[in-house]
């Protein structure tokens, strides 16, 4: 009698440990960097789970720097965007400002997937051949850079275009871990002066 009602209640612990670890490897994202934050396919949100957010530091050929930014190497601003988790409201350090059109753009990943709509940002040095800017809205390239899984290499529309001061910065999130490092890209309308 014992043995016959043990029986049943591992049976059932048994699938109740499958269903937890199914579920938990369904919701799991990949990410092959410092961190992520969304998830595409809601109303067109951008998904960054894959971005690697923190780079190099180095710089497309042919891109310029600003001659006096808004916001000069060293100096801090806050981070007004929230590309990724523990973005918005972070301390930025300016790391380089350069002068060059900026894009947001929609694009399948190389890796497959779903489709990646108005990422934020790649700039025109970024573009296989694109030509003189700005890219009309429509206009279709190929992306050179590795923002995120999936980009190099990937065909894009470009979704819209600006002339601005981009920046490359430093941050430590505001949800915590390590401080992300050359992070590419944010707009001068994306920050804001520290308030002292």
């Amino acid at each position: 009698m014992f043995k016959k009602g043990l029986k049943p209640m591992a049976v059932w612990l048994i699938a109740a440990s499958l269903l937890l670890v199914l579920g938990a490897c369904g919701s799991t994202n990949t990410n092959g960097d410092t961190g992520g934050a969304g998830n595409q396919g809601h109303a067109g949100e951008m998904d960054h789970s894959n971005m690697n957010h923190s780079g190099s530091g180095e710089v497309p050929e042919g891109l310029k720097e600003a001659p006096n930014p808004t916001y000069g190497i060293g100096t801090q601003a806050i981070i007004d965007s929230d590309h990724m988790a523990g973005m918005k409201g972070a301390t930025a350090t300016i790391v380089g400002a350069y002068d060059t059109t900026v894009y947001t753009i929609s694009y399948t990943p190389t890796t497959g997937g779903e489709e990646v709509k108005n990422h934020k940002w790649v700039i025109h040095e970024e573009l296989q051949n694109p030509g003189a800017p700005p890219l009309q809205p429509g206009t279709e390239v190929v992306v050179n850079a590795y923002h995120m899984e999936g980009m190099k290499g990937a065909t894009a529309k470009i979704d819209s275009a600006q002339q601005t001061t981009v920046y490359m910065v430093d941050f430590t999130p505001t949800t915590g871990g390590e401080e992300v490092k050359n992070h590419k890209w944010v707009t001068e309308s994306e920050l804001s002066p520290v308030q002292s």
